[in-house]
């Protein structure tokens, strides 16, 4: 494939590069560079002949124009997006200029290239979103989301990309363009910027600092390895049936409480304390507003008509997950200088807007 990937700079966008690459796929990386974006987190394809990357902000219709014009690729996969939920709720504008104006330029140009080519039937848009669109789920370990569950965002993040969602599912029924979506549940893995939870905790864990987790820690989410992800993705942009979405979970949900309990017990036998266990430095904070009490994905659909389940589980995960941030202490120190990392957001006090 010669894939174009947008956001190929950020934590799944760069998972879905280095998987392409080492797939043998011709891929163009095309992001902004914005506060969460790395680009070693791709230097290991830096080099390779595959590679191509364009700097260029999904907010610019001209520079999207060129790139497509110069590149004219066979698959889109779109990821660039705002997607920190706590700095939505500080400024909401930055969402709704990438998620959705963003998302606008890039059908406009996708569809522009498109049809210019004579509207190849083997091309296709891949906009990848998130289960957050759905809103919350009750305890009862029964209720998932569904590709059928009616939208209910509950956050100015979840909002902008269930916005989104609409413009793209519009512009296949208006114009016919050749599209799929994807919803996931929560990512985790390698290069996760440092101001998520996962990392927040195992960074705050190796500095001795409090692990702070919202409310009581009884939100519950569905955990999924960032590369099983991107094996997923690359599966639905080539396989996906035209117009329909596929949910993509881990099938590993656990409480945030139990996942930051774990972390602490894979620390502690990795990199113990002098005293004590990490687990002592768990504090509660106050809650994020509007904070959605439980996700869980069913990933029927992609499991019977595409054949896929993730390989890791979250233990295995967060097993590889902190052993990794242990050994690359060079990538995310630097990191921890960005602005807002270190800062507790989103809790509705003030708005930067």
């Amino acid at each position: 494939m010669k894939l174009l990937i947008t956001g190929g700079a950020g934590f799944i966008g760069s998972a879905v590069v280095r998987l392409a690459v080492a797939r043998g796929h011709e891929v163009i990386n095309l992001d902004a560079l914005t506060y969460a974006a790395c680009l070693a987190n791709v230097a290991e394809v830096a080099e390779n002949p595959l590679y191509t990357f364009e700097h260029s902000d999904i907010r610019d219709r001209g520079a999207l124009d060129r790139i497509f014009a110069t590149h004219t690729p066979d698959f889109v996969m779109h990821l660039a997006a705002e997607s920190h939920v706590d700095r939505s709720i500080d400024g909401p504008a930055d969402f709704i200029e990438t998620n959705i104006v963003g998302t606008f330029n890039m059908l406009e140009a996708v569809r522009k290239s498109w049809e210019s080519r004579g509207k190849p039937e083997d091309f296709r848009f891949h906009h990848i979103s998130t289960d957050e669109v759905f809103g919350s789920l009750p305890a009862d370990p029964t209720a998932q989301f569904t590709e059928d569950t009616p939208y209910d965002p509950r956050s100015p993040y979840s909002a902008s990309k269930a916005s989104s969602d609409h413009l793209v599912r519009a512009w296949h029924e208006t114009y016919g363009l050749p599209v799929v979506l994807s919803n996931c549940s929560n990512n985790y893995g390698p290069y996760h910027f440092p101001e998520k939870l996962i990392p927040v905790i195992i960074l705050n864990a190796l500095a001795g600092k409090p692990l702070p987790i919202y409310g009581d820690g009884s939100n519950i989410r569905d955990w999924l390895y960032v590369e099983d992800h991107a094996d997923a993705l690359l599966l639905v942009a080539q396989e996906g049936k035209v117009g329909r979405s596929y949910n993509i979970g881990g099938e590993n949900e656990r409480s945030n409480l139990e996942l930051v309990q774990t972390i602490c017990a894979i620390l502690d036998r990795s990199q113990p304390r002098p005293t004590g266990s990490y687990a002592d430095l768990i504090t509660f904070v106050v809650d994020r507003p509007g904070h959605d009490a439980r996700y869980a994905i069913d990933p029927t659909r992609i499991r019977e008509e595409l054949g896929w389940r993730p390989s890791v589980t979250v233990e295995e995960g967060l097993e590889q997950t902190v052993r990794w941030y242990l050994a690359n202490e060079g990538w995310w120190c630097p990191l921890l200088d960005r602005e807002g990392v270190g800062q507790r957001l989103g809790t509705g006090s003030e708005s930067t807007q």
